[in-house]
């Protein structure tokens, strides 16, 4: 009877200490996983707020990145992002930001003409770029007179003449090219870019630009960046505002319903550096 007492001691204690071995690797793997991804995720309380804190966020990167490298290369997108970006023209940033030194690009783009409505290098235009003086030769937009598959390998052709000159880097991690920030939304539906949830484009591994003539939001032919392109950038800014984006928020920042088949595409986003989100209080409300 007392042998079998001190063997089941003996064992329960030999239990605790692999549990704690195990407890403690699994720590350990859990917190360099969350290292390797950093992600900050900002909340404010309106949308004019958001507006504010990304002015100084975009201007202090340009400022670092200038200094570092002697440009600042910027990706911007569509939606609501542009007019999200009109603290950045004013005061004090519009005088104090180096704009010649900016060079400006598109993580996608609707194939029409460039001063079609749908155009997102005309929204550009339109709410930032006519109101700061960055030289029109630093402005890549695509090649409207081209077909969607025209239009995607023409841009991709010109990443590779700008890497080759060594303007823009490219990745050591991903052999991608390497952009400084990454000016992103996404939709009610978690796509990114024109990377669509239920569309094979989110999944392209080799190519820089990609086409699609069927995007579920008109206009249905665009280009865009890939996942392997948008995550090689050195730093993402996520800008989400609006009730509309709260149960996609939710999701994304992993504590909504995971479980979805596949993925939303805006779950796979990452940064080389640093990947952060911009909220308002309503984008916020279910986290």
């Amino acid at each position: 009877m007392e042998y079998s007492v001190y063997l089941i001691v003996f064992v329960s204690s030999l239990i605790s200490i692999i549990l704690a071995k195990f407890i403690t690797r699994v720590a350990s793997m859990a917190f360099s996983t969350t290292s390797k991804w950093k992600t900050k995720v900002l909340k404010f309380d309106t949308e004019e707020d958001v507006a504010v804190a990304l002015a100084k966020y975009t201007a202090d990167l340009s400022e670092k990145y200038i200094k570092e490298k002697g440009s600042f290369s910027v990706v911007l997108s569509g939606g609501t992002l542009i007019d999200t970006l009109r603290k950045l023209v004013e005061s004090p940033y519009k005088e104090s930001v180096d704009w010649s030194k900016w060079l400006i690009f598109w993580v996608d783009e609707r194939v029409v003409p460039l001063d079609h409505e749908d155009s997102n290098y005309l929204l550009a235009s339109r709410g930032f770029l006519s109101k700061v003086p960055i030289p029109p030769n630093n402005i890549y937009a695509i090649n409207d007179k081209k077909s969607p598959e025209g239009a995607a390998g023409d841009y991709e052709e010109r990443l590779k003449h700008l890497v080759e000159k060594n303007i823009i880097p490219i990745s050591s991690i991903s052999g991608f090219p390497k952009f400084d920030l990454m000016l992103l939304g996404m939709g009610p539906d978690g796509h990114v870019a024109s990377l669509f949830p239920s569309h094979q484009q989110r999944y392209e591994k080799k190519r820089w630009v990609t086409f699609i003539t069927d995007s579920p939001k008109p206009p249905p032919p665009r280009i865009t960046f890939t996942f392997p392109v948008i995550n090689s950038a050195s730093e993402i800014a996520m800008v989400i505002t609006g009730a509309e984006l709260a149960d996609t928020t939710k999701i994304a920042l992993g504590t909504g319903n995971t479980l979805s088949s596949p993925p939303l595409p805006c779950t796979e986003v990452s940064a080389e550096g640093e990947l952060t989100w911009f909220l308002d209080k309503d984008a916020a409300a279910k986290l």
